[in-house]
């Protein structure tokens, strides 16, 4: 007789099995479906945490009821079948905790063509330094990449580069450095873009990087970004009324890393960088223009600057980045140059040889962008 009842409740348990698979099945896809659609800057990390939550995690399942007492296969039968009710409830306190701490998390729009890149060169480098820029990464940047320079030159000109011709002198003077950086600022504030990068004419710009660092800011926050050229603030004697002066100390980044400025703070600036009160300030401390930036976003605002160890100028040991060829398309800025009498460069042996790319510019490109046409 018991064997009996058993044959005769196993079609039901069978059935009740397959429907029980059929439904987990249902809210699984479901489920996977909604958070694979979610816009997720994280790199899948939310998602994955999510999926390897414990299943132990999810919220406890009721106890279940009792009933009277039944034959034994029966009461076998129900007992598994409401065991499975319980799993599939689970799942669904589950499924729906999850839906709870969905974050929707809205994706930056900043474009490349929001960032205002501003550079520092000189006539005597058009040749020579900015013509490496010009076929390496500015080709990146043209629309949105803006020089500052003391000299005309048609032939830039007339390939479409956005060429601003100062009346500043082209000596490398803390008032001529100045003068420049005041016109950046100046077109900058004139201009609709949310951030003003500032770079010199020995500078690679990494497009990509830079973008996802400024990415990673507050849009609307006062921010200065870049990398100290000394382990310490510097100091600096700000001049007073009646010949008297003041030690004062700050942080700066140097131009010769590059620096970013957002919109806001630079609103913030122009008390003390607007038309020529920016040469005024920079006279006031008596030093050049990237050191002006840091004392009127130190000192004048009570700002401090982001320390970025992204940016790089030659004044650094550049064959430190290049221990792994991986490290170069996450650096903002790279540079070259003399250093202790010395070349200074990222050390890339490969593309190029050292005497058709001294700096290693073009190697890099080539490593950022491989279907350059004139890429090995």
């Amino acid at each position: 007789m018991h064997r009996r009842r058993m044959l005769r409740a196993l079609p039901v348990f069978i059935l009740m099995f397959f429907i029980v698979l059929i439904v987990d099945f249902q809210l699984r896809t479901r489920s996977l479906h909604k958070l694979n659609s979610i816009h997720n800057p994280f790199g899948g990390d939310l998602l994955r945490s999510i999926q390897e939550t414990p299943l132990s995690a999810a919220k406890e399942s009721p106890k279940p009821a009792k009933f009277p007492r039944q034959p034994a296969a029966v009461s076998t039968m129900n007992q598994t079948v409401g065991g499975l009710q319980a799993e599939i409830q689970r799942r669904r306190d589950k499924l729906r905790a999850l839906e709870q701490r969905r974050v929707v998390i809205t994706p930056s729009l900043l474009r490349l063509t929001d960032i205002f890149l501003a550079v520092k060169s000189t006539g005597r480098f058009h040749g020579t330094r900015l013509s490496l820029l010009l076929e390496t990464w500015i080709s990146k940047t043209k629309e949105h990449t803006f020089i500052f320079t003391d000299t005309e030159d048609e032939d830039i000109n007339s390939r479409g580069y956005n060429v601003i011709v100062t009346d500043c002198p082209s000596d490398h003077s803390h008032q001529a450095l100045s003068c420049k950086m005041s016109a950046e600022y100046d077109h900058f504030m004139a201009s609709d873009k949310k951030w003003l990068c500032h770079v010199d004419d020995d500078n690679y710009v990494n497009p990509g990087a830079l973008l996802s660092l400024l990415s990673a800011f507050p849009q609307d926050g006062d921010v200065y970004v870049g990398k100290p050229s000394l382990d310490h603030p510097i100091k600096a004697h700000e001049l007073l009324d009646g010949n008297k002066t003041k030690e004062v100390q700050f942080w700066f980044a140097t131009g010769g890393a590059g620096f970013c400025l957002s919109r806001r703070l630079a609103e913030k600036m122009a008390p003390w960088a607007s038309g020529p009160r920016f040469e005024q300030t920079s006279a006031v401390i008596r030093l050049p223009d990237d050191c002006t930036v840091g004392f009127i976003v130190e000192r004048r605002l009570g700002i401090s600057m982001v320390h970025s160890s992204m940016f790089h100028s030659h004044l650094e040991n550049l064959l430190l980045l290049t221990q792994y060829t991986s490290n170069i398309p996450l650096q903002v800025t790279l540079s070259y140059g003399l250093f202790e009498n010395k070349m200074n460069s990222v050390e890339l042996n490969r593309l190029f040889s050292k005497e058709d790319d001294p700096s290693r510019f073009k190697t890099v490109h080539c490593l950022l962008y491989p279907l350059t046409s004139w890429c090995p």
